[in-house]
C-alpha cells in the first residue's frame, strides 16, 4: 500500500491543508517509528505503523476547522471515524481502526454518550500496540504548530479534557513506549 497515493486521491491539490496533513502525519509517523525501534521486544509491525500514522488524519478535509483550512461540514472530532470510513472503502480495515481510535487517548462508548459527542456510539479506544503507539505519538504534535513537538507534560495536558481514563492511558503509554 502506498499511503501517499491515498492522500493524493483525497487531497489532489497542493495547498495549505495538504501541507498541514502531510507535515503533521510525517511527524507522527517519525516519532512512532523512533519509539517502536527503541522497543524491539514489542515486535511491532513498523511498516504498518508508518502507513497508518501517515493516514490517521485522512478524514480532516470533511470537517469544519478553518484554522487548519478544513472547510467540510462535520465537527472536527468526527475526523477519525470519517477517515476510518474512507480507509474501509479503500480496502484497509486495519488502517481504518487507527483513524477511528486515535482521537484524544481513545474514546470509550461511555464517554461518547456522557459527553454527547457527535460520533457513532461504539468503543473507539486503541487496542493493538500499533494503534496505541500511533495514538500516543499523535499527542506530541499539533496541526496548528507544525514546527514544534510538545514535551510529555504539554502532551498530557492536551488530553486532560478527555478525562481521567484518557490520562491513565497516556501515563501507561509513557511507561510502555518512552
Amino acid at each position: 500500500m502506498n499511503p501517499f497515493a491515498i492522500i493524493d486521491k483525497y487531497y489532489p491539490v497542493d495547498n495549505e491543508l495538504k501541507h498541514i496533513l502531510v507535515t503533521h502525519s510525517r511527524s507522527v509517523a517519525d516519532k512512532a517509528l523512533a519509539m517502536g525501534r527503541k522497543h524491539p521486544e514489542l515486535k511491532l509491525d513498523l511498516q504498518f505503523v508508518e502507513e497508518a500514522a501517515l493516514l490517521h488524519d485522512i478524514g480532516i478535509f470533511k470537517t469544519d476547522a478553518e484554522k487548519i483550512y478544513c472547510m467540510g461540514h462535520y465537527p472536527y472530532i468526527c475526523h477519525g471515524y470519517l477517515g476510518a470510513d474512507l480507509m474501509r472503502e479503500e480496502g484497509f480495515p486495519r488502517h481504518a481502526l487507527v483513524c477511528e481510535r486515535h482521537t484524544g487517548a481513545g474514546l470509550t462508548l461511555e464517554s461518547i454518550i456522557r459527553q454527547e459527542l457527535p460520533v457513532p456510539h461504539r468503543e473507539m479506544v486503541p487496542v493493538s500496540l500499533e494503534e496505541q503507539l500511533i495514538c500516543f505519538s499523535d499527542k506530541f504534535f499539533s496541526k496548528g504548530h507544525l514546527d514544534r513537538e510538545k514535551n510529555v507534560e504539554k502532551a498530557r495536558k492536551s488530553i486532560q479534557k478527555y478525562g481521567k481514563e484518557g490520562l491513565d492511558r497516556f501515563d501507561n503509554w509513557c511507561k510502555l513506549f518512552l
